[in-house]
């Protein structure tokens, strides 16, 4: 199993344990939306939330795929496609060059980081491959279901536990300011949980 396929396997399973649903993750998660972060076929994304494995690809077939999938799914502010000369503008090159980079699959790295930067993309997001790139994707999900699963987590992670370990130490207004500052985090997780909801 490649280094991508342990790591995207790791926080699959940590996924299963924390909506209760192993092995069941497509019917858990936005499918859909992860293939849309990704540039990942949905169908591919399921296989992978299954434990499958993707279809073996060369670099350039995932480059190529990737940018006709810009195409497809991303759309100008009045709902229509992005022209190959729009693109190649976003890009900062010429229609030429776009085609002949759709035939090849090999951008330049500026050019390819210019489509990147303007869509939105995480970085990566042409040359990654698909279980590395859903790894990447499911980061923001997994810290949200463990957010969730335990209340205490962001306040761990903010470094308020060892703050308050150190009370005894503190004068008053230290100790108000950090009660403060730990409602201000509670508030605004309460507040991202609705919004959620």
């Amino acid at each position: 199993m490649s280094d991508a396929y342990a790591s995207l396997a790791d926080v699959l399973d940590r996924l299963g344990e924390l909506t209760g649903r192993p092995g069941r993750l497509p019917e858990t998660l936005d499918v859909a939306g992860l293939s849309y972060r990704t540039g990942i076929p949905v169908g591919v994304v399921v296989e992978l939330l299954s434990g499958g494995r993707a279809p073996e690809t060369c670099l350039a077939h995932r480059v190529r795929q990737r940018l006709d999938f810009i195409r497809e799914s991303r759309r100008r502010p009045d709902g229509k496609r992005y022209s190959l000369d729009e693109l190649a503008r976003i890009a900062g090159t010429s229609r030429q060059w776009l085609s002949e980079w759709r035939k090849s699959g090999m951008p330049s790295l500026e050019h390819a980081d210019r489509l990147r930067r303007f869509f939105g993309l995480p970085a990566g997001f042409f040359t990654a491959d698909e279980p590395e790139a859903l790894h990447e994707a499911l980061q923001p999900v997994l810290q949200g279901l463990e957010a969730e699963a335990d209340p205490l987590l962001r306040l761990r992670e903010s470094g308020l536990v060892r703050l308050a370990a150190r009370a005894p130490q503190m004068n008053a207004r230290q100790l108000a300011t950090l009660a403060d500052l730990a409602e201000m985090i509670i508030a605004s997780e309460r507040a991202e949980g609705t919004g959620r909801a």
